[in-house]
């Protein structure tokens, strides 16, 4: 049985990688801030864990909780918008600090954390979900503290992969595209499960060539 943990799972993106997963048998472990109010997830058969990726205690607790379980995949999902002003004469830079640690720097410190469950597992996964706001070639300008957070974790996730390499991880930087959901909003072209169908082709298909790579969940690679 594939064991997979989803981070940011109680709604959204995670919660649909959740339920497709759940559906296939999968032991999914559904990382979530308030367990205690996550009747869904339990619903859905998954393992509710506490974290709060904004915390390092938080991280830590759950490395210590799961104590050395092997993990398959791990998905970093979980994720925040930033502030509403976001414009270069309004954002603040304490906002872009805020973002880039909850973005950029929370997934970093948890890939660190499970990477003794990774290297214990089969598959050996570590997926970001990031998105193509991210792109430095490809940026109309705006929001600063989220394109910047993107990008950040693109160019972290980017070194991982390879630092990581010789251990035979494979890190998945992944855009789901505009999809519906509290964030995207409801004119987004896209809806969760035809987003997470689709990614989880992508992670079905990541491999030591494609490790580090920016891609959306059509399969097409994303220039930097």
């Amino acid at each position: 049985m594939t064991a997979i943990l989803v981070t940011g799972a109680n709604r959204g993106l995670g919660l649909e990688f959740v339920r497709q997963y759940r559906a296939e048998g999968a032991d999914v472990i559904a990382c979530c801030r308030q367990p205690e109010k996550a009747d869904l997830l339990k619903t859905l058969g998954a393992t509710v864990m506490k974290l709060d990726v904004g915390s390092p205690e938080s991280i830590a607790a759950l490395a210590t909780e799961l104590d050395g379980k092997p993990l398959d995949i791990v998905i970093a999902n979980a994720g925040i918008w930033g502030p509403e002003a976001q414009s270069a004469d309004l954002c603040e830079p304490d906002a872009v600090m805020e973002t880039l640690r909850i973005n950029a720097v929370a997934p970093f410190r948890l890939a660190r954390a499970l990477k003794p469950n990774l290297l214990a597992g089969r598959e050996h996964k570590l997926i970001v979900l990031t998105s193509k706001m991210g792109s430095i070639s490809d940026s109309s300008g705006g929001v600063i503290a989220y394109r910047a957070s993107k990008a950040a974790l693109n160019m972290i996730m980017h070194a991982v992969a390879k630092d990581w390499a010789h251990d035979g991880l494979l890190v998945g930087i992944l855009h789901p595209g505009w999809v519906q959901t509290d964030m995207g909003g409801h004119n987004a072209p896209l809806d969760a499960k035809t987003s997470i169908a689709r990614l989880r082709l992508r992670i079905t298909e990541l491999s030591s060539r494609t490790s580090g790579q920016f891609i959306d969940y059509a399969g097409n690679e994303i220039a930097w």
